[in-house]
């Protein structure tokens, strides 16, 4: 009795295996791979091969995540109510992979209809992956604070998570393009549809390995049943370090989206290099120099400081791809995409940390520990900042009088332009003021780690 004792001890102090550890990293692998095809090439898709006007496109964009205010907290709740063998947060992995993967193939495949069912099935699909991904993925986010306690183990986590989500993500933006080539040989919708059944597949897979790996190790007494809506709101009083969090998440993912979806418009109609979208998107490796970085980096500076140079890093990024692209320079453009993906490294790595710490200050300041409600919101707010930033960019492109597979005029060019390279950096400057108020010291984390710490033992102790 006494070893399983120091066995749970160690887990909660933050030993964690690395069959654990790994498959937390993969987790965000399987994320990335799929949701990052839908992020950077779906609306390519649905204006150069589905057919649909940008101006549609950003509608729809903006639409879906007014409709996604509600799935966030939604899951959220869900998460805080849900108690099973399994635990809270794991079961959603196991329940919601299927029907994710399938609605994965749906937003890439072309039904021949009219104008308007075309509209209807994109809203349809694009709706149905958005709320999905929810499930999928706020379940990553919530089971943090329930893996481990201990800070150091939870920056090594997140770290591993976004070196797999960075991967991820890079492999499936590089290969999409020629795969889509070499699956539809001249035909796109085929080419696109079969690169969304190769990453359904991945996905599903990666998903079931996850799960069966996956264990919540920090156990309360309010983790052990069901916490009321009212209960768990608590959590949110006073909890300033979420608040800021969930704006920067909002604020940053706007600016990311933003770029990304156009990255492909960028070098296919203002530089005139279509050929040069995979290799571009090749240097979204380097923010795994960053990650892998990370943990070394907060432990000499902190998570605030690594943070703001992060972001100063992405602003230094974005100023020089404005250089390059008023001289149409495609080397200095290169170059500003290697500066800042390597200060994203740093943010991404360190999001869900932020988020983790703000658990733990909602049990702190108020008594209630409700991964759900407080993780969820993370999500929400990305998904809401890449929704917002979907529609500004359909939006200004629909203004430039975009006209696919054409000659653009320079209002068209001007609005590629904007999404690419100065709505993003206007994100990430708002960013870096964000995490100016950012206050939770390191000493009080220490503090408020060794409390939790030694109240969850306690109540183990006294259940067992």
């Amino acid at each position: 009795m006494a070893r399983n004792a120091k066995v749970d001890e160690d887990r909660v102090v933050g030993a964690l295996p690395w069959n654990e550890r790994l498959s937390y990293g993969a987790s965000d692998f399987a994320c990335s791979f799929t949701f990052s095809l839908i992020g950077t090439y779906l609306m390519y898709f649905y204006t150069d091969v589905f057919g649909i006007t940008a101006g549609a496109v950003g509608t729809l964009m903006l639409v879906a995540r007014i409709i996604d205010a509600f799935d966030g907290p939604f899951w959220g709740v869900m998460i805080d109510h849900t108690h099973t063998k399994w635990g809270k947060s794991r079961p959603f992995l196991l329940w919601f992979n299927a029907p994710f993967a399938i609605f994965t193939v749906l937003c890439f495949t072309t039904p021949d209809l009219p104008m308007f069912w075309k509209i209807v099935w994109a809203y349809v699909t694009y709706i149905g992956i958005d709320v999905l991904y929810s499930a999928v993925n706020i379940p990553l986010t919530s089971i943090l604070p329930s893996m481990t306690e201990n800070s150091d183990e939870r920056v090594l986590l997140s770290t591993i998570r976004s070196l797999f989500s960075n991967f991820g993500g890079t492999l499936i933006s590089v290969i999409a393009l020629p795969l889509v080539g070499l699956f539809g040989g001249g035909n796109n919708q085929r080419g696109f549809f079969l690169l969304a059944v190769m990453a359904a597949v991945v996905f599903f897979v990666i998903y079931l390995v996850v799960f069966a790996n996956l264990r919540e190790h920090v156990q309360t007494e309010q983790s052990q049943k069901p916490l009321p809506i009212k209960e768990s709101l608590k959590a949110l009083k006073s909890n300033w370090p979420w608040v800021i969090v969930i704006v920067l998440n909002f604020v940053y993912w706007l600016g990311m989206q933003t770029k990304g979806q156009v990255t492909i418009y960028f070098f296919k109609y203002n530089l005139g290099r279509p050929g040069l979208v995979s290799f571009a998107l090749l240097f979204n490796a380097i923010g795994l120099v960053s990650v892998f970085l990370t943990p070394r980096v907060v432990i000499k500076f902190g998570k605030k400081k690594t943070l703001l140079g992060g972001l100063m890093i992405s602003v230094i990024g974005q100023l020089l791809m404005g250089a390059g692209a008023a001289m149409l320079n495609i080397p200095i453009i290169i170059a500003g995409i290697v500066i800042g993906n390597f200060g994203n490294g740093f943010v991404g790595a360190l999001i869900a940390v932020l988020l983790a710490d703000a658990v733990d200050y909602g049990e702190w300041k108020n008594g209630v520990r409700a991964e759900g409600i407080v993780t969820s919101a993370s999500s929400f707010t990305a998904k809401f900042g890449m929704g917002i930033g979907g529609a500004i960019s359909g939006l200004l492109l629909a203004w430039g009088h975009y006209i696919p597979n054409k000659t653009q005029p320079a209002s068209a060019l001007f609005a590629i332009e904007a999404n690419y390279i100065w709505v993003p950096m206007l994100a990430l400057i708002i960013s870096f003021i964000l995490i100016l108020f950012y206050k939770l010291t390191p000493d009080k984390e220490r503090e408020m780690s060794a409390y939790l710490t030694k109240k969850h033992f306690r109540e183990k102790n006294k259940e067992n």
